[in-house]
C-alpha cells in the first residue's frame, strides 16, 4: 500500500482514539479485523506509527505548534492529527520520508496544503524548549500530562520520576505465561521453534518467555493448543508471590478474562477450588473459552453485580481472595499509551472508592487464618498503599504479612516496601504493578 494511504489510515485510527474514551489496543483490534485487506506489513506500519505518536504526543503537538507559527487554531482537528503523526515519522526518522506530495491527498485546510513543505522542514529541525520546571520538563520531554508528572514527583522524587516516565514510554515486549498443565518452559520453547517463533526466558518469571519479535502469536498452533498465553511478567509475578497450595480454595474476586485465574490452576496443579467472579459476563464467557483452551478444570464462574452477592454463601470460606482491582492502570502506560490522556485526578479519586468497597466486602468471605491479596496495575498510593492502610485502620484482625521468601527466590527483593511489593518497569522491566498481601487473625475458638 502506498505511504500516503497509510497515513491516512493512522490519521483514522488516531483520530477515533483520541475521541474515545475506550482503549487504543481495542480500537486498534477492530479497526484491523474491518480492514481484512491490509498485509501484515501495512498492519505493522499502522500499529507502530500510531502507538508511536500516542507515546510522544504532548511533544509532537509542541513540536507541531513550533512550526506552524502560531496559526495552529485555524487547522481542522484531522489536520492537527495528520501533522503529530508527521512529526512523530520525521522525529523517529522513518521511512520513506514523509513529503507535502504524500500528505497532501489527506489536508483538508488550503493553508495548510500551501504551506506544506516549509512546515515539514521546520518539523526536521531541533527546538530546544527552555522549561525550567522539572515536572512541565519531564512532561514535555516523554509526553505526560503535568498532574501525571506531579503525583510521580511527589511520591517517588524527580530522578526516578524521569526513569518511570522514559520506561513507561517504551513499548513492551510480548510476553507469554507458559501453561505449565501442558508443559514446562523449555518444552514450550521447543515446541514454538518449530513452529516459527523465536523466544527467551523472562528474567523473572520461571514460567514465562519473551517473543524475539513482534508477530501474531495467537495465530501460532501452540496458542490453539493451550500451550501458554499473553501476559506481562509483573502479572506473571503476582500470582507466583499468592502461592496458591493446590488444596487451597481461592476467590479471584474480579477475574475479568481470567488471565489470573489460570495462572492460579496452573500453579495448583488444577486441583482444589478457584471461583472467578466479575461484574462483566462477558469477559466471564471469554474466561470460560480459555479455561477449555488450557485444560484448567478447577475453575467455577460467578457472574455478579456486586462482590458482596457471595457473603451469603462464601462467608469466612476462602483460603485465599485475590482482589485484582479495577484501577487507573498507569503501570500499563507501555502497552496502552493512549491512557495517559483519558485518565484524571477524577479517575483516580472515584477508582479509589471502588477499590475500597471491594477489598471491604471481600475480607467478609476469607476464613480465619487465610488471606486477602490486594492487587493493582497502578503506580499511585492513593490506590495503593493509602488503600491498605484505611482497610487496616477499620480491620484490626487483618496485617500485612510482607512475602520475603517468595520475593527473595523469585529475585525481586528490591520490590518489597512496608504495605507490599512493588513492581516497576525502570527497576523491574515489567508493568508497574503492586500486590498486597494481608493476613486474618485465626479464629479464638
Amino acid at each position: 500500500m502506498q505511504l500516503s494511504s497509510l497515513v491516512g489510515h493512522v490519521q483514522e485510527i488516531l483520530g477515533q482514539i483520541l475521541g474515545s474514551s475506550r482503549p487504543a489496543d481495542s480500537l486498534i483490534d477492530q479497526f484491523f479485523r474491518t480492514r481484512k485487506y491490509l498485509g501484515s506489513h501495512d498492519r505493522r506500519f499502522i500499529a507502530e506509527t500510531t502507538y508511536g505518536t500516542l507515546r510522544h504526543l504532548r511533544l509532537c503537538e509542541w513540536k507541531v505548534d513550533h512550526a506552524l507559527r502560531g496559526w495552529s487554531d485555524e487547522l481542522f482537528p484531522e489536520d492537527k492529527v495528520l501533522l503529530a503523526i508527521s512529526a512523530f515519522h520525521i522525529s523517529q526518522e522513518r521511512t520513506p520520508p514523509l513529503t507535502a506530495e504524500t500528505l497532501a491527498p489527506r489536508v483538508k485546510s488550503s493553508r495548510l496544503n500551501d504551506e506544506l513543505p516549509s512546515i515539514l522542514e521546520r518539523l526536521a529541525l531541533r527546538v530546544d524548549n527552555d522549561i525550567n520546571d522539572p515536572a512541565a520538563r519531564i512532561g514535555l520531554q516523554y509526553s505526560f500530562p503535568d498532574w501525571m508528572v506531579a503525583r510521580f514527583m511527589q511520591e517517588y522524587g524527580p530522578d526516578e520520576t524521569e526513569q518511570i516516565c522514559a520506561a513507561l514510554n517504551q513499548q513492551a515486549p510480548i510476553t507469554l505465561r507458559v501453561n505449565t498443565l501442558h508443559q514446562d518452559r523449555d518444552a514450550c520453547a521447543a515446541t514454538l521453534a518449530t513452529q516459527g517463533v523465536e523466544t527467551h526466558p523472562t528474567a523473572l518469571s520461571p514460567v514465562g518467555l519473551n517473543a524475539a519479535k513482534r508477530m501474531n502469536v495467537f495465530a501460532v498452533p501452540a496458542f490453539k493448543e493451550g500451550f501458554f498465553e499473553v501476559q506481562d511478567e509483573g502479572s506473571q509475578l503476582l500470582a507466583l508471590l499468592v502461592d496458591p497450595k493446590p488444596t487451597a480454595k481461592l476467590l479471584d474476586a474480579c477475574a475479568g478474562a481470567g488471565g489470573k485465574s489460570l495462572a492460579f490452576s496452573a500453579i495448583m496443579k488444577n486441583r482444589g477450588e478457584i471461583h472467578a467472579a466479575d461484574v462483566s459476563q462477558h469477559r466471564l464467557e471469554e474466561l470460560k473459552k480459555r479455561s477449555r483452551r488450557a485444560c484448567a478444570s478447577n475453575i467455577r464462574i460467578h457472574a455478579v453485580d456486586d462482590i458482596e452477592e457471595l457473603q451469603g454463601s462464601f462467608a469466612s470460606h476462602f483460603d485465599i481472595v485475590f482482589v485484582d482491582a479495577p484501577c487507573t492502570g498507569l503501570g500499563t502506560i507501555r502497552r496502552n499509551p493512549g491512557m495517559k490522556w483519558s485518565v484524571t485526578e477524577q479517575t483516580v479519586a472515584e477508582v479509589s472508592e471502588k477499590q475500597m468497597h471491594i477489598l471491604q466486602a471481600c475480607a467478609a468471605l476469607v476464613k480465619p487464618g487465610g488471606r486477602l491479596v490486594y492487587a493493582t496495575c497502578t503506580l499511585l498510593r492513593q490506590e495503593n498503599e493509602e488503600i491498605v492502610e484505611e482497610f487496616l485502620r477499620q480491620h484490626a484482625d487483618y496485617q500485612v504479612q510482607l512475602p520475603h521468601q517468595t520475593a527473595t527466590r523469585l529475585g525481586i527483593q528490591s520490590a518489597l516496601g512496608d504495605q507490599g511489593v512493588k513492581l516497576l518497569p525502570h527497576r523491574h522491566g515489567t508493568d508497574g504493578f503492586f500486590c498486597a498481601v494481608l493476613q486474618k487473625a485465626p479464629s479464638t475458638n
